[in-house]
């Protein structure tokens, strides 16, 4: 089975880094390939170019996709498993995660219409979806205000939606109190491998 982890944040000094790391090794235990698309390191293009649009917004489906998105989607189709791994900024992911989505989610791929109404995609079915995000706040204070439920809302209901056969969110709150939470994490990310391997074989 193959892995592929979407990974958005700037900086190796951060909590969302150190949980990368553990994940890495939780796949390595488990003996799961993986692959990682770090959308910082690659300096991943997240603004629509005006001719995507195009292509997009007016489903001119002519129009070439662009070579990096074509990459991305090359990863997807060899994938059993996708992560997505980032920070939770103002209730939603990084804008560049964001842009990933807008670009790579190209119509014709990962969602269109035959005409009639029906919705129809290129974009294979993916076994296994996790939305794996760090956050300040806790988990119970996010409940509590409706973040972790929007959060859920978008990230799985709609960009995973019907393309991932089970799916789940999962966030690493109360970061703002590293050493309470710290332990708790780890134990969570180390399972994960374990995880995969139940829905993916």
């Amino acid at each position: 089975m193959k892995v592929l982890i979407i990974y958005c944040h700037p900086s190796k000094e951060s909590y969302t880094y150190q949980i990368l790391e553990q994940l890495k090794e939780s796949l390595i235990n488990e003996s799961i390939e993986f692959q990682i698309s770090d959308l910082y390191q690659m300096d991943f293009q997240t603004d629509m170019t005006e001719k995507e649009y195009m292509r997009e917004g007016l489903l001119n489906l002519d129009l070439s996709i662009s070579t990096d998105v074509q990459k991305e989607q090359k990863k997807i189709e060899n994938a059993d498993c996708i992560i997505f791994l980032y920070p939770v900024w103002w209730s939603d992911c990084p804008a560049k995660l964001k842009g990933w989505f807008d670009r790579v989610y190209s119509v014709g791929y990962a969602y269109g219409y035959d005409g009639k109404g029906n919705e129809v995609q290129r974009m294979k079915n993916i076994k296994y979806g996790i939305a794996l995000c760090t956050a300040g706040h806790p988990n119970k204070f996010l409940n509590e205000i409706g973040v972790a439920e929007s959060m859920r809302n978008v990230m799985i209901d709609d960009r995973l939606g019907q393309r991932f056969n089970k799916k789940e969110m999962i966030i690493l709150g109360g970061t703002l109190d590293r050493e309470k939470v710290e332990n708790e994490h780890s134990d969570i990310v180390k399972n994960i491998g374990r995880r995969i391997k139940k829905y993916c074989i």
